[in-house]
């Protein structure tokens, strides 16, 4: 087939093989990944971004390579001699079949081009690239998310969102995301909250808006104490999610928070937002405002007029909800409860809380101790059962090291201890961070502590002796360690701090 004479040069005839070797490479790579699921995660970035990339540039080289042929053919040409315009000659067989494969060969790869375009759009937006291309930065994120409520929620959906602004702030922040990682520019653990989030009004509220209040749920706890016969306890608690009419008259649920019509504001003195020492309260109603302030740790005004007033949304109880890090304390229950750890191996909690709290360097070495530890404890203090119920040992290590490796990542120093969860107040301050009894007006109007302000206990106690309450009244919670009344004055994540 003849050809334009000066497209015969080493650079345009690189630039051809280059753009065809990529082109049939791609091409074999989707029928393969199609077909038989070759190459995994990665395999993606090959096929959408990598490879066209060196097409594109091997095509590029063509016309390239055709520029610098025919200048050099132009400089062999006496001196003076006018340039003319090329002259295109259909009726040169050359000029022909050149523009037959130009013409087609354009087509057909804007097609591929196309596809590719879409395909790679998509590959960007999926959970696989958002969570396996930085495997070891990315791996605490990712791993919780597999362990959530909104597992079938692509990551984008709540980092994105819709619409093509949002779209190019998340891309451009990614670029710098990429440095950071090439370059090991990474905080570890990653800050939250996230500065930049888009607002939950416009991603969490697509799914759950302030105008549904879902029904009042039964919450059922499981726990185990640290002792030789893993007592159990068990509570039921009411969730007040939602307002209702009652005998006493009409009572407000949890998400009153961010009902249309209240407004909360607040202040908060620290980056994570776990100290907050001033709120406003206003009904959207009537525009009446109260303002409460920590009156334990008052804050001067100009204190205060230097911070920033935020609108309480979603995320600010819902801090956690793709990505939560378990306590020991709580995955352990958990898998006790499930049947995965037999509770009735002597001290198995025990020994779970001291081979899991420890800060251990990779997560390599943590796995290790907890089966060495777990080991020469049953070896120690209960050799009869070495033997005898091994099988349960060796099942109740491997679910402690998959707690460990589910909830705790030393290479990031991600866990809970970095991660604070606001849904209740247990490891760290959470709902009490404004309900403290400490948040006052100047009127003397607290924002309460009292339990039952967000859920009523139904039962309490062990399997054996499970005390129920009556319809109209709640249950007083008692403490299953004999600490008196102190937790009604001191807060819980006193004892049971995430720094524990």
């Amino acid at each position: 087939m003849k050809l334009p004479s000066s497209i015969k040069n080493w650079v345009s005839i690189t630039g051809a093989v280059l753009a065809v070797f990529n082109l049939a490479t791609i091409l074999s790579l989707i029928i393969l990944n199609w077909f038989f699921n070759f190459g995994g995660t990665y395999i993606g970035l090959f096929i959408y971004i990598v490879l066209p990339a060196f097409m594109v540039a091997g095509l590029l080289l063509i016309p390239i390579g055709m520029r610098l042929n025919r200048a050099r053919s132009r400089k062999a040409e006496k001196e003076g001699h006018p340039s003319k315009w090329p002259i295109v000659d259909f009726n040169n067989i050359a000029t022909r079949n050149a523009s037959i494969i130009f013409i087609f060969g354009t087509v057909f790869l804007l097609v591929i081009s196309s596809i590719g375009s879409y395909e790679a759009f998509h590959y960007t937006e999926s959970v696989e690239f958002c969570g396996k291309l930085c495997h070891q930065v990315m791996e605490p994120e990712y791993t919780t998310y597999h362990g959530s409520s909104h597992e079938r929620v692509a990551c984008v959906e709540c980092h994105v969102g819709s619409g093509a602004s949002w779209y190019v702030k998340s891309k451009m922040s990614g670029l710098y995301q990429v440095y950071s990682v090439l370059a090991k520019k990474y905080p570890q653990p990653i800050p939250t909250p996230i500065a930049n989030l888009r607002p939950a009004q416009e991603t969490c509220e697509k799914c759950h808006w302030p105008d549904k209040f879902y029904d009042r749920k039964l919450k059922i706890k499981h726990s185990y104490l640290a002792d030789d016969q893993n007592s159990e306890q068990i509570l039921h608690l009411q969730m007040k999610t939602s307002s209702m009419h009652t005998l006493s008259g009409f009572e407000k649920g949890i998400h009153q928070h961010i009902s249309p019509d209240v407004k909360i504001e607040y202040k908060t003195s620290q980056s994570n937002r776990q100290v907050i020492p001033w709120v406003r309260y206003t009904n959207t109603q009537t525009g009446q405002t109260e303002i409460f302030t920590d009156s334990e740790n008052p804050l001067s005004k100009e204190k205060l007029d230097s911070m920033e007033t935020r609108v309480m949304d979603c995320l600010d109880c819902h801090n956690r909800p793709s990505h939560n890090y378990n306590s020991p304390q709580n995955f352990i229950d958990k898998l006790i409860s499930e049947g995965k750890i037999a509770k009735t191996l002597p001290g198995i909690k025990k020994i779970a809380m001291e081979v899991l709290y420890p800060e251990y360097r990779t997560k390599d070495t943590a796995l290790l101790a907890i089966n060495t530890q777990v080991k020469a404890f049953y070896e120690t203090s209960y050799p009869d059962l070495m033997s005898s119920r091994k099988s349960d040992i060796e099942s109740a290590i491997q679910e402690i090291q998959n707690g460990y490796a589910n909830n705790i990542f030393p290479f990031m120093k991600s866990s809970w201890k970095a991660y604070p969860n606001n849904i209740g107040h247990l490891e760290s301050d959470g709902c009490y961070r404004c309900h403290n009894d400490r948040h006052t007006t100047e009127s003397g109007k607290v924002i309460s502590k009292d339990c039952n302000l967000c859920h009523h206990i139904m039962a309490q106690g062990t399997a054996d002796s499970l005390r129920y309450s009556d319809s109209a009244k709640p249950l007083e919670f008692k403490h299953p360690a004999e600490i008196d009344d102190a937790w009604k004055t001191e807060l819980c994540s006193s004892c049971h701090s995430a720094l524990y």
